[in-house]
């Protein structure tokens, strides 16, 4: 017997025949919360919000994208469409209905597409929540002057085709949680937990992530969105600026509600737990 079959509640194939790794805990009637993780890490990025939602009753489930954490390190169909059918795969598998979907960064792309795409039937999404997220396009073009550069991403390319270790420890280390900032708490655990999830996933799938992350235009995705939704960034983002993303973001999302934070960096989910965590579960009950 492989591994893969004695673990394989917790692993669900795609259509196009990729094994998918997902958690699923607490009550399985409750109402369920969905985290779509960010680049280039997994769903062990969501701790924090998991133990949290558990204990309040709820059925929390994450998975890994394809090519990161414990999911089938395939070579190909790394983009924001094969994302969202991943995540798809899981809701079909678990028929998680009424589920509130909530999505970091490149996640947060991964659920504006997934919404727009699988939010029919009526029924399998109530709500969504964007946290420091890439919509609607990152890359700076003649239609979205405020983005960023394509040397930016050739640059995080040319880093992790590299040294990708040392590259993610530098990520980590600097801009992701603000610890470069004068004054900053620097966590070495936070920063160790971040590399290790990076350096489990697939360098293809990571290299090929970049482009998705920087080029997918998902202005149309955001205008599709119907369902009650919450845009939260920090403002000191020096991954993906706040002008550019959240603001945007809130006036392309019918009725969304936008929260902007003084001072959080990209990773604010982790550094900002507490805050964040009784932000999104007043969004949830409200």
């Amino acid at each position: 017997m492989s591994t893969h079959d004695t673990f394989s509640s917790s692993y669900v194939t795609t259509k196009d025949g990729v094994a998918i790794y997902y958690k699923d805990w607490g009550p399985k009637d409750a109402q369920p919360i969905m985290f779509h993780h960010g680049w280039p890490l997994s769903s062990d990025d969501w701790d924090a919000q998991m133990l949290f939602f558990v204990q309040h009753g709820y059925r929390v489930v994450a998975h890994d994208r394809r090519g990161h954490g414990r999911s089938q390190q395939v070579g190909e169909n790394h983009d924001m469409d094969h994302y969202a059918a991943d995540a798809f795969a899981v809701v079909e598998h678990l028929d998680l209905k009424n589920a509130v979907h909530i999505g970091h960064s490149t996640g947060g792309g991964e659920v504006a597409r997934y919404v727009a795409k699988f939010g029919e039937p009526a029924g399998r999404v109530a709500k969504a929540v964007l946290v420091s997220a890439i919509p609607p396009l990152m890359l700076k073009t003649e239609g979205n002057p405020g983005g960023l550069p394509r040397e930016v991403f050739d640059g995080f390319r040319d880093a992790l085709a590299a040294n990708r270790s040392q590259f993610y420890l530098d990520v980590a280390s600097g801009p992701f949680y603000g610890f470069n900032r004068p004054g900053a708490k620097v966590a070495q655990g936070t920063i160790w937990n971040w590399w290790r999830q990076g350096m489990a996933g697939s360098a293809k799938a990571h290299y090929d992530g970049i482009k998705t992350f920087s080029e997918t235009d998902q202005t149309d995705d955001l205008k599709t969105i119907t369902v009650p939704t919450l845009i939260l960034h920090g403002d000191d983002d020096q991954v993906v600026p706040y002008k550019d993303a959240a603001e945007l973001s809130a006036k392309l999302v019918k009725g969304a509600t936008l929260k902007i934070y003084k001072g959080y960096p990209h990773g604010m989910l982790t550094t900002e737990a507490e805050t964040l965590n009784a932000d999104l579960l007043a969004f949830i009950k409200g």
